[in-house]
């Protein structure tokens, strides 16, 4: 089963109407974007909670990482940067942060709310080499411009 961008982009607006929580809408997303894939091993996003620091917020799928410096992983090279990290293989990636042995591969997105501020990342993996190309990551752009720079 592979994700309908549309359709996945039409549920998560019409369960987030309305909500402002920053919790809640990424309690809200990552569930459902979890679900719609079978690629998707586990997704979920880390807040930036201090000056270049990442913790993990809500997420499905096995343990995670508590704490990621921006300087450290695609988690926070994405931060760092502010620019999508398309990975096709994660043990090729300098600095590769192993919170999982079965991730092969990974897209992590930059968040921004409304003002333009960096609220964290949002991060996929796949337990299958290169699995995320550009339509993942258009479609995952305007999930996420949708739910939380509204």
């Amino acid at each position: 089963m592979r994700v309908n961008y549309d359709d996945l982009t039409k549920t998560i607006a019409a369960l987030t109407e309305g909500e402002d929580d920053v919790i809640s809408l990424m309690a809200t997303v990552a569930c459902e974007v979890h679900q719609s894939d079978a690629r998707f091993d586990w997704t979920g996003f880390y807040r930036v909670t201090g000056p270049e620091m990442l913790k993990i917020g809500p997420y499905q799928g096995g343990h995670g990482c508590l704490v990621i410096p921006f300087s450290r992983g695609v988690c926070g090279a994405a931060a760092r940067t502010g620019e999508v990290q398309l990975v096709p293989d994660v043990d090729a990636f300098p600095g590769h942060i192993a919170c999982a042995s079965s991730t092969r591969s990974e897209l992590v997105l930059p968040v921004y709310d409304s003002q333009g501020a960096l609220l964290g990342v949002f991060d996929i993996d796949s337990d299958q080499p290169d699995a995320f190309d550009q339509d993942d990551v258009s479609g995952m752009q305007s999930v996420l411009n949708l739910a939380f720079a509204k």
